[in-house]
């Protein structure tokens, strides 16, 4: 569930191993806190940690994991608490903390506690990133049970053994597991499903989709963004739609469902098998066009009209310059931005800003508790314009 570090050239002595004392400062987009230790014992100079399995506030003993004399920051993970936060709790998984699995980042923090933390990260992201300050709460979704087995897909490695477990954190190397905890009784091991397809149901409507495809993992995701994606909008019969990212036509079919037979829909997703489990699932709406390909290259050519609305969810890194431009060159008097991460989201939120969009409105849902992962969803329109 993490991603290998790249390789890097070492600049210098390695400090992996060493321990500091340190008094924990703000969290950190990626899972961590900050931290500060002395450069050197006669130096007034400090340099930055990143610091797992730590809450702010808090008196800990680090170990450094990763950082030679060259580095900008170090890593490091709390191995010791020797002043905890009244916001830590006991970890429920025996399998999480200081060299164990990377796939959560709060299994030590108490729920309401963790949607503070990405709240926090949140409001800083937009600081520095939009230069707005915005006040947003992380909503909690039905469908976990204190933040637990909620995950209805999982993508487990194997140990040179071939026992199923999961990565340590920016590791290759494989911790054996008998459960994870966030897993839903009945998640899906997208390694195993072969190309059988899935069938999920929101608001009564079906759709198919690949078992290794994007779908969102959270059971209560899927109805709690379209309820508030086709809120923010509040598409009328006979608009035009553009819905970027569309994967499975979740938000293409209730858009199609709300513009009528009048309206028109046109759905732009890069995978060809996504767009294919689209056409099945929006099979009886005749007023929707799906594209294949890539967003900025199917815009770039086609399309080039006005639309009314927009449904933008783009993969983690967002949007970008590009697409938002192509965006705002069709004039919608409302965009609905679905982000998986907040600084990619500020990033494109301050380049509709250039072009004269505002957000009007911010919303944030904790869909992977337990990690630092936060949905947001953002609506934006015309400076100047008023929103139905």
């Amino acid at each position: 569930m993490t991603r290998n570090p790249r390789a890097r050239q070492a600049r210098g002595a390695s400090h992996a191993g060493e321990k500091h004392a340190v008094i924990v400062g703000p969290v950190a987009h990626g899972g961590h806190c900050v931290a500060r230790i002395p450069v050197g014992p006669d130096s007034d100079e400090t340099r930055v940690v990143f610091v797992r399995h730590a809450l702010p506030g808090e008196e800990v003993i680090v170990e450094i994991t990763e950082g030679t004399d060259g580095d900008r920051f170090w890593r490091g993970d709390a191995v010791r608490i020797n002043m905890p936060s009244p916001d830590r709790v006991e970890a429920p998984c025996p399998y999480a903390g200081p060299g164990a699995c990377g796939g959560c980042d709060f299994q030590h923090v108490a729920v309401p506690a963790q949607r503070e933390l990405k709240a926090a990260v949140i409001r800083e992201q937009f600081s520095r990133l939009a230069r707005m300050e915005v006040d947003v709460t992380v909503e909690p979704v039905p469908g976990d049970v204190n933040g637990l087995a909620w995950r209805t897909r999982m993508e487990y490695a194997k140990t040179p053994a071939g026992w199923r477990g999961m990565r340590r954190h920016r590791s290759r190397s494989v911790i054996p597991i008998d459960e994870c905890l966030i897993a839903a009784p009945n998640a899906i091991d997208t390694a195993t499903a072969g190309d059988r397809p899935v069938l999920e149901e929101v608001h009564g409507r079906g759709f198919s989709v690949a078992a290794d495809g994007f779908w969102q993992v959270h059971p209560g995701a899927p109805e709690t963004l379209v309820d508030t994606v086709i809120g923010m909008l509040d598409p009328q019969p006979g608009e035009r739609a553009l819905d970027l990212y569309s994967g499975a036509g979740l938000f293409t079919r209730f858009l199609a469902e709300r513009v009528g037979e009048s309206g028109r829909v046109v759905a732009i997703e890069g995978s060809r098998e996504a767009t294919g489990h689209a056409r099945s699932n929006l099979a009886d709406q005749r007023q929707v066009r799906l594209r294949a390909g890539s967003v900025d290259r199917v815009l770039a050519h086609d399309f080039d009209e006005s639309f009314d609305l927009v449904v933008l969810d783009p993969p983690r890194e967002g949007a970008r310059r590009k697409v938002v431009t192509q965006v705002v060159d069709r004039a919608p008097r409302a965009v609905a931005y679905v982000a998986c991460d907040p600084a990619a989201l500020a990033r494109d939120v301050a380049t509709f800003a250039e072009f004269g969009y505002v957000m009007r409105e911010l919303r944030a849902f904790d869909l992977f508790p337990m990690t630092h992962h936060v949905e947001c969803v953002a609506l934006l329109t015309k400076s100047g314009s008023d929103l139905r």
